[in-house]
């Protein structure tokens, strides 16, 4: 019977990728250049499951269906309230008009995309920190890097 060897394996590799310095930067307007947002607590799932279009014929006996159009959901971001911050996106909500994002991941991931901004208060509660939620309705991207 051969003996199989086994080889040292660095389980670190494998442990996936932590979520410290995940960073959402945004530029409107004029700016040329992203600047960060800061107080970032959570990220959405980013890209959309494609609609399915029913391809059944009057002759099938089961339904069939084919991949079509991928349907972005709104991108909801949420941040530690702090006054400039809120009152920063709260302006470009009023604006009515677009800006630009992009998501760093720690592994240097990126990810930009363009859309339409609303700024909501969260809610309070007892010994809790306030938080805000900004919505991006995506009308280009995402795209990865």
């Amino acid at each position: 019977m051969k003996k199989t060897k086994i080889l040292p394996m660095n389980l670190q590799l494998f442990a996936g990728l932590l979520t410290k310095d995940t960073a959402l930067s945004m530029k409107s307007g004029s700016e040329s250049v992203f600047a960060e947002i800061e107080g970032l607590q959570a990220v959405p799932e980013i890209g959309g499951d494609p609609e399915q279009v029913d391809v059944t014929t009057l002759k099938d006996a089961n339904k069939k269906y084919i991949s079509g159009i991928q349907d972005m959901d709104s991108l909801e971001f949420t941040f530690l309230y702090d006054k400039t911050v809120f009152t920063k996106l709260k302006g470009v909500q009023t604006s009515g008009k677009e800006a630009q994002f992009e998501l760093s991941y720690p592994d240097s991931a990126k990810c930009t995309f363009t859309g339409g901004v609303t700024v909501k208060m969260g809610s309070g509660e007892v010994n809790g920190a306030y938080q805000f939620t900004l919505s991006v309705t995506v009308s280009d991207g995402p795209d990865w890097a």
